[in-house]
């Protein structure tokens, strides 16, 4: 399979053969939505918490004495029947994440890589370098790329700090590289750019061995 590469100017610049095997059959499905699965649920913050009986600030006296007041029975200023107590069975901070092997996320990887490039979704461009980090120089590019109406993933070969800065303060655009770059980010976007370097950081990621 060949991949079409052309200039940030969005001229063609010659061909790029894909190294690694393209699924094209239903396999990985079940990888990807775990991988997905287990990547939003990292991104779960976890820190709700209720304060118990024993996190409620007070004297630890009791209200007043067990008999003889014609009121019932209380022993804590804490109480949860109280306002202003603790809360029973309120939630706690907790983990959520979830672990998958390795061979499972780079099954995960391959098939959503595998899917974007069968819908035609991944562009790929020489390089992509700004003399300054002003956003309305990379807006040219994306009407060069004519992505101006689409969400999408920029991957480079390494930290590009212009591009960083250009694009920043354009909703739905945003920068990765092709060696940190996640199954969810793959699939979150409308289309993918690949720089050179970039698709090579991928490619060395799934020509591994499952």
């Amino acid at each position: 399979m060949k991949l079409p590469v052309q200039s940030i100017s969005g001229a063609a610049s010659g061909e790029l053969e894909i190294k690694f095997e393209v699924i094209e059959n239903k396999k990985g499905q079940q990888a990807l939505h775990d991988a997905v699965v287990a990547y939003r649920a990292g991104n779960r913050s976890g820190t709700a918490a209720t304060k118990t009986m024993g996190d409620v600030n007070g004297s630890g006296k009791k209200p007043w004495r067990q008999k003889g007041t014609g009121r019932a029975r209380a022993g804590s200023f804490a109480s949860p029947l109280w306002r202003g107590g603790g809360v029973t069975h309120g939630p706690q901070p907790r983990d959520f994440s979830k672990k998958i092997n390795i061979k499972v996320k780079r099954l995960a990887l391959r098939k959503a890589m595998s899917e974007r490039l069968k819908a035609g979704d991944v562009i790929i461009i020489d390089d992509i370098q700004l003399a300054t980090p002003k956003t309305k120089e990379f807006f040219v590019v994306l009407q060069k790329l004519d992505l101006t109406d689409k969400t999408t993933l920029f991957l480079t070969g390494g930290e590009n700090r212009n591009v960083e800065l250009a694009l920043r303060n354009l909703p739905g655009v945003a920068i990765n590289t092709g060696h940190s770059v996640v199954s969810y980010d793959l699939l979150k976007y409308d289309k993918l750019v690949f720089t050179k370097a970039g698709f090579e950081q991928i490619e060395a990621r799934l020509a591994k061995e499952n």
